[in-house]
């Protein structure tokens, strides 16, 4: 399984957990066989400005990603991201603070898919 965490530079698993998905510094990609860590890299993220909220939904797609782990998302990119066969992954903003802990509590099975009635509203008052 490969899993994308948005996350400040320079990624890898000591990094902070990006609290927007859309315009996070950078991609951490995880490579798990089971819950044992096989690989990690990195993925540049464009971000909105670069075409909206979907741009992100393809770069991940183009990276050959299985599930990303989010603090919480917009409708669009999370309608995207189903379509495009990702998992989308909730993770508590205020516990879940760096990519080594979003994997830990993912392959623990901590972390329960997102649901849509969970996504972003545009009310500026959630974390995405």
């Amino acid at each position: 399984m490969r899993v994308a965490i948005p996350s400040n530079a320079p990624g890898g698993l000591e990094a902070k957990r990006s609290e927007h998905f859309g315009h996070c510094d950078i991609f951490t990609v995880v490579n798990l066989d089971g819950k044992a860590v096989t690989g990690v890299e990195t993925v540049d993220n464009a971000g909105h400005e670069a075409g909206g909220c979907l741009v992100p939904v393809k770069i991940l797609q183009d990276a050959k990603v299985d599930a990303i782990v989010v603090a919480g998302m917009g409708a669009r990119p999370m309608m995207g991201f189903s379509q495009a066969g990702i998992t989308v992954y909730y993770a508590d903003p205020n516990r879940i603070l760096d990519v080594g802990l979003a994997v830990e509590n993912l392959t623990a099975g901590n972390l329960p898919i997102m649901r849509s009635d969970q996504a972003c509203t545009g009310s500026g008052n959630c974390q995405h």
